[in-house]
């Protein structure tokens, strides 16, 4: 299975992590008489879960987003405006991290800026993996809303007000 994966070009953590989920969707079944093949089953289940990832990459991808913008701050042929927007884009996305509530923003930041494991992360923090993706799951759902809204300036303190209602 890891094979194929990495075949696929999934990342060691991202390998570990969709086994790992598999795992957990296995132990949730009521019951495995249903189940002829549990080799193909369980593979199968990696598939699924591997597909939602990339359902869920596909809505924003933040890391690219945020290298684009520095890139575009640090490169002095563009333009101004440009330069002047990426550092806009790029203030939004710190201060809508900012209000994140600290357990929700450390999670976000060891997964999605520095690449650790969700089981490495859960560790860390002592915490379960089912807090660590919800976690991610809420900054991220934060910031695409923020994101996807522009950060229009008027508008910009409801926003990240409304943004940490939702996180709780």
């Amino acid at each position: 299975m890891r094979g194929a994966l990495r075949r696929h070009g999934v990342s060691e953590s991202d390998i570990d992590d969709l086994i790992q989920d598999a795992y957990c969707r296995l132990a949730t079944l009521k019951s495995v008489d249903h189940i002829d093949r549990p080799g193909a089953y369980f593979m199968q289940i990696v598939k699924n879960a591997w597909r939602d990832s990339l359902r869920r990459a596909r809505v924003v991808r933040l890391e690219a987003f945020t290298e684009n913008a520095e890139r575009i701050v640090e490169d002095e042929a563009i333009g101004l405006e440009a330069t002047v927007m990426a550092r806009n884009q790029l203030e939004l996305v710190e201060t809508l991290l900012a209000t994140l509530p600290e357990r929700c923003r450390t999670i976000f930041t060891l997964k999605r800026m520095e690449g650790i494991s969700q089981r490495e992360i859960a560790n860390r923090l002592g915490v379960s993996e089912h807090v660590v993706e919800n976690d991610v799951q809420r900054a991220l759902r934060a910031l695409q809303g923020a994101l996807r809204d522009g950060g229009e300036d008027d508008q910009e303190e409801q926003k990240i007000g409304e943004q940490q209602r939702k996180i709780g």
